[in-house]
């Protein structure tokens, strides 16, 4: 199950067969890189979504919830620098011309794109520049040439550009925003594979799916089978993952299964789906905005799988704790503090709490002077582990995330400045 399928060695993960996409410039973002994307299998497809629980959900997710509902979307256009969220009615028809737009592009129906966006809230679409980059990119949309980004051509207006890829990495680096780095995963399972793409490091705790998050696989699955394994697949991953503790209004999660390569074991494909969304939530918690370590917060015998998790989330949210760990403060009284926040959990009783970090047990027995050296030299290092016992079951979960650093304020302060 392990590897990179289809790696060139530098350039990360390629497409699995039976996908495509165009990515680009158009001019959305007021920095320097693409901004467009358009993502599709190029012969019938099954699929699954999940998007944010948000109140103030924008018009993508709500037009993307109702073309996901049967299974059969074969396509995601997605524009990195506008969430188009808070814009009324006039935000609404944006996001269907959008969906158009992409349909014409691709050639599929309007009903199987999903659109998402992320970005700024509360500024409409700038449609005119989006009009003109799908004009031109539509020219390339059949482009004989392999596709790994020949094919380049200038759009009408300022440094616009299209071109076709192949690579993971384009799609990923188009769709970011504070993001450094892409975000790209990818496994083998059985003739087929699984890549996946996703971007977001801050306004992270999803509340179903995550940022944007994008998976194609060529193994052949029915929709509702591929619809129980994502949505148990992302409640275990991304669902987990939380940098600062806010839910976007935008967060979107979808998986495309072109069949290209046939069906394969179920276990098999919950596997690499999961490793793959694993590998995916790990570097968007290390990529956290303003981030310098990895936190990873386990919670063993707890009452339920539920009880765990949240247990888990209230450390890795604590300001205090992140502080520590981006601090090297070997601080566990705060650990037992975001403990202790839940205070509707009776099963949870100190004197059988156990806290580690690490290896290294910070209470009951607590450390001396060895000991508290012992632990801040393992705090020191880029990934923090914490590990708590509640002795009121046989249940675990695992959050992850990162710490608060003075970076954080900064690139949040200055964000539409």
């Amino acid at each position: 199950m392990k590897g990179s399928p289809r790696d060139d060695g530098t350039a990360g993960p390629r497409l699995p067969p039976g996908f495509a996409a165009l990515v680009g410039r158009a001019g959305i973002r007021s920095g320097p890189g693409d901004d467009v994307v358009a993502l599709w299998a190029t012969q019938a497809a099954s699929s699954a979504a999940v998007f944010t629980r948000s109140r103030f959900a924008g018009p993508s997710v709500t037009l993307s919830r109702a073309h996901a509902a049967g299974g059969r979307a074969r396509g995601v256009v997605v524009v990195a620098g506008n969430a188009n969220v808070a814009t009324g009615p006039q935000g609404e028809r944006d996001a269907v011309e959008l969906g158009e737009l992409a349909a014409g592009l691709t050639g599929l129906h309007p009903s199987e794109v999903l659109v998402a966006s992320t970005g700024v809230i509360g500024r409409p679409y700038p449609m005119a520049v989006l009009r003109a980059w799908f004009a031109h990119a539509g020219a390339l949309r059949d482009d004989p040439g392999p596709a790994d980004g020949v094919g380049v051509g200038d759009v009408p207006g300022a440094g616009a550009t299209a071109r076709r890829t192949g690579r993971a990495a384009d799609v990923a680096a188009a769709i970011m925003t504070t993001d450094t780095v892409t975000k790209t995963a990818a496994r083998r399972v059985g003739p087929a594979t699984v890549v996946g793409m996703a971007k977001g490091v801050g306004m992270i705790e999803p509340d179903m799916a995550t940022m944007l998050a994008f998976v194609c696989t060529d193994a052949a699955v029915e929709p509702p089978d591929l619809d129980r394994l994502w949505r148990r697949v992302v409640d275990e991953t991304f669902n987990c993952l939380s940098v600062d503790g806010d839910t976007s209004t935008s967060d979107t999660a979808v998986v495309l299964a072109s069949g290209a390569a046939g069906p394969v074991p179920e276990a098999d494909l919950t596997v690499a789906l999961r490793e793959v969304c694993l590998d995916l939530t790990l570097q968007l918690a290390r990529d956290g905005e303003g981030a310098t370590k990895l936190l990873t917060v386990t919670v063993r015998s707890a009452r339920d799988r539920d009880q765990a998790r949240r247990v888990a989330k209230a450390i890795v949210n604590s300001p205090l704790v992140k502080t520590a760990a981006h601090g090297g403060d070997p601080n566990w009284g705060r650990v037992a503090m975001a403990i202790g926040k839940n205070a509707d959990d009776h099963e949870i009783d100190p004197d059988r709490v156990v806290i580690r970090f690490g290896d290294l047990e910070a209470y009951p027995a607590v450390p001396g002077e060895e000991g508290l050296a012992a632990l801040a030299e393992l705090l020191a290092g880029d990934h923090v582990d914490i590990d708590v016992e509640l002795g009121a079951g046989d249940a675990e979960a695992t959050a992850y995330g990162c710490d608060l650093s003075a970076e954080y304020v900064r690139i949040n302060a200055d964000y539409t400045t």
